[in-house]
């Protein structure tokens, strides 16, 4: 019986540890860019359900890999789905010609610096590689 309670308590310890683990995410427009986006907003642009900012501007989603850490935070904690989910939904879009996924760019410090040059662009990075040149919009 002993053995099951440390099981138990090693096993919750370690999800304990995972989750601080986890990176905070935070998405990111030009500084220019005076929306301010609510999760449902952010949600809509990365599965295509609106292509514009609130302002009425045109919006580009830049993306991460799929697998990449902060996209796995990014799909859970905004889109409220998993990678397999996101491939699916995304699967479906394309083959009925209803959309196109985000860009997929390959780093934070790559995504930051087409958001900072693009009035039009949104993206997710970790938010320990934020600084002036960007505008954090959201964190989760």
């Amino acid at each position: 019986m002993k053995s099951f309670f440390k099981q138990v308590l090693c096993a919750s310890l370690l999800s304990f540890l995972a989750g601080a683990a986890q990176a905070e995410i935070a998405v990111i427009v030009n500084p220019a860019n005076g929306d301010t986006l609510t999760k449902d907003d952010i949600a809509s642009l990365y599965l295509a359900k609106t292509k514009t900012f609130p302002n009425g501007k045109n919006a580009i989603p830049l993306d991460r890999p799929e697998g990449s850490p902060s996209r796995v935070e990014f799909v859970s904690k905004v889109i409220d789905k998993d990678e397999a989910q996101m491939k699916s939904y995304w699967s479906r879009l394309i083959f009925t010609g209803k959309g196109v996924p985000p860009k997929v760019v390959e780093t934070d410090a790559e995504i930051k610096d087409m958001v900072a040059r693009n009035l039009d662009s949104i993206g997710f990075i970790d938010a320990a590689a934020t600084d002036a040149t960007v505008k954090v919009v959201a964190k989760f």
